[in-house]
């Protein structure tokens, strides 16, 4: 449990009721929050409960199952290097494919190294969202915008209610609503930057055989 698991309920309570708020009252005409909302396009509410279901469990198996990937690339590779006493036309056409698949291999173990980084990387990606998250939202839950919103009075209008220094329901939602959604809005870029930055390394690897001569059943180069 981290820290955004520890608040997790009053913050749900809270992004909630802006939701409410902002779905029955609307945001103020040039609010910050219109742009982060159209877009994220996505509530806040729903914003915080994306993050609060982002965990790390499954990357952190990954490491397990790209050391077995390495394992089973090396064992193939040794095999590769032992190409027996065979000799001639057959033998030299086997030892180029023998020596491409090598090398393939070698290439396939640096995806696979790449695979587990990037892996790591998202889970740190996870890890920083869910903290940056928590850290807007301790300092969200004790503010008078959150007073306003948890205690508005609920009409047939819609909300009602002014914070201690006179600010509206509705421009304390939309205060709430921004800076939840514009924290969202940096790991959101962060989280883009992250295939861009791993795309080279992670693509497809394919394996291209040799150019050689086809070899006839007598062990003899077949001429074409």
């Amino acid at each position: 449990m981290d820290v955004l698991d520890q608040l997790a309920e009053p913050a749900v309570e809270l992004s909630g009721r802006v939701d409410d708020v902002l779905a029955a009252t609307g945001a103020p005409a040039g609010h910050r929050i219109w742009p982060l909302l159209r877009r994220l396009r996505v509530l806040p509410g729903d914003a915080v409960q994306a993050v609060l279901g982002l965990r790390t469990g499954a990357l952190d198996a990954a490491g397990e199952v790209t050391g077995d990937l390495r394992r089973g690339y090396a064992e193939a590779g040794a095999v590769l290097v032992d190409g027996g006493s065979w000799q001639g036309p057959a033998a030299e056409t086997y030892a180029a494919h023998r020596t491409g698949m090598a090398d393939h291999l070698v290439e396939l173990t640096g995806r696979v190294d790449a695979t587990a980084a990037y892996a790591a990387a998202v889970a740190e990606w996870i890890a920083g969202t869910r903290y940056a998250l928590a850290r807007t939202l301790a300092d969200l839950l004790g503010s008078a915008e959150a007073v306003t919103v948890v205690t508005a009075r609920v009409g047939e209008h819609g909300p009602s209610g002014v914070a201690p220094e006179g600010l509206p329901v509705g421009s304390a939602a939309a205060e709430i609503g921004a800076r939840i959604l514009a924290t969202v809005a940096e790991a959101y870029d962060r989280a883009e930057a992250l295939p861009q930055r791993w795309a080279a390394e992670l693509d497809e690897s394919t394996y291209r055989p040799p150019d050689t001569p086809t070899v006839s059943p007598d062990g003899g180069h077949v001429v074409r």
